[in-house]
């Protein structure tokens, strides 16, 4: 696939405007009101337990995409998340993050926590 082609890629398209349009995402399978795996499950809780503004989008509603957004962030795993545009990891970075405090700072750092 020539880079031409990659940077046309209606996928990673729709994933770049998602970031970008939103200050915190989570690419994940199913909805924030009901995560279909655990992994993403314990992302949800993480963020709503921190009362994160978020968006969800569910990755199951396409093969394309589910797959375009392991290779848009270079990282193999869903749930994703992405905060001011920046890949923060998946959900075992999420939860060491929130385990140590570091995850609240961040998102306070970066202007997303509730005041």
């Amino acid at each position: 696939m020539s880079e031409a082609t990659l940077s046309a890629d209606p996928v990673h398209e729709f994933i770049a405007k998602t970031v970008g349009d939103h200050a915190v995402v989570l690419f994940m399978k199913g909805v924030p009101d009901e995560p279909r795996c655990g992994f993403s499950s314990i992302a949800v809780q993480i963020l709503d337990h921190l009362g994160v503004d978020f968006v969800g989008v569910d990755v199951l509603q396409s093969d394309d995409l589910r797959q375009g957004i392991k290779t848009f962030s270079d990282w193999p795993t869903i749930p994703q998340l992405y905060v001011k545009g920046e890949f923060l990891g998946g959900s075992d970075i999420v939860r060491e993050m929130f385990q140590s405090g570091e995850l609240k700072g961040f998102l306070a750092e970066k202007g997303v926590l509730p005041a």
